[in-house]
């Protein structure tokens, strides 16, 4: 018995020391995927849920200060089969995103006043309450300055976004008391300087699981550059990087644990003037979305006259067409096993991707699962 008992003791120390040793390893990191169900049914057969541990079903509307499903009977059906999923995946997470580029306009008004801010978070709980989903994501494009054109804006949206939050925060836990289940409360967050500025994240923090950054968009409209680069590029200047961001948010108040690092499933693609060279660093012509990543990898890669390149400084792959002068910016299995190498070595809370039908072939989402395991 006294030999049991001291090998037991000696496993436990065992633990204790790898555990100490290894702490990140062993935290499990969130893979969360935007699933897109705007444009009316979603294609959800390829979806893989044991490789995903939370959804956030894009999009929710804003209206009249409340949060609207704008195509009801079709969302209806998408959240019913996104809760499916949790037959395969059980600790699978489903929230609805709320906003989004192009929904984002009236969030201003709705966070402008206590009764307003109130009425939008009983009308986002009611529906996560109804659909029995797991919380809400917030993706304000953006607070106290301009997104799409023609959203409103003001100076007050800085603190009008942490009273909005506070509000949602303490609805959902007024739910969570009587579901006695974990409602989460999560935002997409610009990948810029400028989001910081105008909003007060040491505070915003403090009511949200996970803060998304949208580290892709990076790209300069009149020089072609990377749109999710992990690192700042030696080739072409650019104020913009995920490690630059994370760094801010950091700096800004939010724990390395709740900053989940933004993977780009789909391209940005320029055509370049005629005097290009190189692609990388030339002037654009014009620019426009780009093919999913599923494409890219099957279609374009070393084809159709699209040679493959990559910035080893800004570990970002691009793509460059000499005789069409066309060059595409994008995400590739090399620079998603780079940022989860930063996600571990950081301490993130994991990564996020925008949007699962961009890569309906997985090969990104496997990546993901082989790096951060």
């Amino acid at each position: 018995m006294k030999l049991v008992n001291s090998l037991n003791a000696i496993a436990l120390l065992c633990v204790a020391l790898f555990m100490a040793m290894f702490p990140k390893q062993l935290e499990k990191k969130v893979v969360i995927g935007y699933v897109g169900g705007y444009n009316g049914l979603a294609d959800l057969s390829h979806i893989q849920p044991k490789k995903l541990t939370h959804i956030n079903y894009a999009f929710v509307n804003v209206k009249d200060n409340r949060a609207f499903l704008q195509r009801e009977a079709t969302d209806t059906v998408n959240l019913n089969n996104l809760n499916k999923l949790k037959e395969q995946n059980p600790d699978l997470k489903i929230l609805i995103s709320i906003g989004g580029w192009s929904w984002s306009e009236n969030f201003s008004d709705a966070a402008l006043s206590d009764t307003a801010r109130k009425s939008f978070a009983t009308s986002a709980v009611a529906i996560i309450e109804k659909y029995k989903i797991d919380g809400i994501d917030i993706d304000w494009e953006y607070p106290g300055i301009s997104g799409e054109e023609g959203n409103v804006y003001r100076n007050e949206d800085k603190q009008n976004f942490t009273l909005m939050l506070k509000e949602l925060r303490l609805q959902l836990d007024n739910l969570q008391k009587r579901t006695k289940q974990k409602k989460l409360l999560t935002i997409a967050a610009g990948g810029f300087t400028d989001f910081i500025n105008h909003t007060e994240m040491d505070k915003v923090q403090q009511y949200l699981d996970y803060v998304n950054l949208m580290t892709y968009d990076f790209y300069n409209g009149r020089i072609a550059g990377h749109h999710t680069n992990l690192y700042a590029s030696k080739t072409v200047l650019s104020n913009s990087s995920a490690d630059k961001a994370f760094k801010e948010y950091l700096a800004a108040g939010v724990p390395a644990k709740k900053l989940v690092m933004g993977i780009a499933f789909y391209s940005r693609a320029f055509t370049l003037k005629n005097n290009a060279t190189i692609g990388l660093g030339d002037s654009v012509l014009t620019s426009k979305f780009g093919k999913g990543y599923t494409f890219i990898k099957d279609s374009l890669i070393n084809k159709r006259g699209f040679i493959a390149y990559r910035d080893k400084e800004a570990k970002a792959p691009y793509l460059y067409n000499a005789t069409t002068k066309e060059f595409l910016t994008y995400d590739d299995e090399a620079s998603v096993r780079e940022k989860c190498k930063y996600v571990l070595k950081n301490d993130m809370g994991g990564v996020m991707f925008w949007e699962y039908s961009s890569d309906m072939n997985g090969y990104l989402l496997n990546q993901i699962n082989k790096s951060l395991k």
